[in-house]
């Protein structure tokens, strides 16, 4: 089997110390095949669907789009950030220190990077908010497609962008671990509220290693020898969920979409 973290990698040794302690007792609750360390997929959705998966982190849009019924959700950890709460995330709207805008609205007909069409924290809830707002389809004069979240913020940082929106808990741990890449910058505002990154599996686990799963996530987050690793991971707890508490992607997109709104 296969298994992934890779969502939040400001600190790879860490969250792979936390996967030997999650493998070390999924093997001692009786699954086989528990892989010693973690995959780092360069290919994400092809990962994803991969029918040996056994655990990974995915994002809350691709879930309810291209993984719909195509894997089976474990739940999302609580991270204990600027615009966390629960189980629940935001996404920060990120400018230059210098810039003289505060407020979304002043950004019509300015340049934003987004990490990629597909993002959940970069692109979804961002086209959510600016929805209201937009004139013939749009709100912004510039998009361009970074490619990675850490990009998007380089890019407003440098001045190649006026704004981008990241997922909140990628800029704590940026803030935190890699302070060059947000030097210079500020929070203007957040996004309405979306559930965390996924925790998922393939679509062909059965209802007891589900159940495995989640037992083993919910005592990793009571276990005192993990304390150090969840505080240098942001993270608070772990909230098993399902498919449809995802739904509130789907409203975004839709919401979006209504206002005749279908890009940035």
């Amino acid at each position: 089997m296969i298994a992934s973290l890779p969502m939040y990698t400001s600190t790879p040794a860490t969250v792979q110390a936390l996967w030997g302690y999650l493998s070390a007792h999924l093997r001692g609750a009786g699954l086989r095949n528990v892989p010693d360390t973690l995959t780092w997929p360069l290919e994400m959705l092809g990962h994803w669907r991969n029918p040996s998966l056994l655990l990974s982190q995915a994002c809350g849009y691709p879930l309810v789009t291209e993984l719909r019924n195509q894997v089976r959700v474990i739940g999302t950890f609580r991270y204990g950030v600027p615009g966390c709460q629960g189980g629940f995330c935001r996404s920060a709207m990120v400018v230059r220190h210098d810039e003289h805008a505060s407020e979304l609205s002043q950004f019509r007909d300015r340049r934003v990077a987004y990490n990629s069409l597909d993002s959940q924290s970069g692109y979804n809830s961002l086209r959510a908010l600016v929805a209201p707002l937009a004139v013939s389809g749009k709100f912004f004069g510039q998009t361009v497609e970074a490619g990675a979240h850490r990009r998007s913020i380089e890019m407003v940082r440098d001045g190649f962008a006026d704004i981008a929106s990241i997922d909140c808990v990628s800029l704590a741990g940026f803030e935190k671990y890699l302070p060059d890449i947000t030097r210079g910058t500020r929070i203007i505002g957040y996004s309405d509220p979306y559930p965390g990154l996924p925790l998922i599996a393939a679509a062909g686990i059965s209802d007891s290693t589900l159940a495995t799963l989640r037992l083993i996530l919910s005592k990793a987050m009571q276990d005192s020898t993990l304390a150090v690793i969840r505080r240098d991971l942001f993270i608070e707890g772990f909230e098993p969920l399902e498919l449809a508490d995802y739904q509130i992607c789907s409203d975004m997109r839709d919401h979006a979409n209504q206002l005749n709104c279908y890009h940035l």
